[in-house]
């Protein structure tokens, strides 16, 4: 497939994009289009930049060492009796 959207095929769209739409009403369909991608390609990039801290944040957490974290106790024997409280 070379170009869809090349001679004939570009007049006879845009010849039922008018009539379907109006000639009036074009300028305003253009303008909100043009919002509308303005907005997407802004909430893209937002998502990046998300995608880019988050990104950063879990690869500092990710190098942690066992030191960093605290020990387990064993849990108490049931046969022993209580346990003593730790200090």
């Amino acid at each position: 497939m070379s170009n869809l959207f090349a001679g004939p095929h570009l007049w006879i769209l845009l010849i039922v994009i008018l009539l379907l739409f109006g000639a009036a009403k074009l300028p305003a369909l253009a303008k909100s289009m043009g919002q509308s991608a303005r907005i997407f390609k802004g909430e893209m990039k937002a998502m990046k930049d998300d995608d880019a801290t988050a990104g950063t944040a879990t690869a500092g957490t990710a190098t942690s060492t066992t030191a960093d974290v605290a020990p387990v106790e064993k849990p108490a024997d049931p046969k022993s009796g209580p346990a003593a409280p730790t200090p």
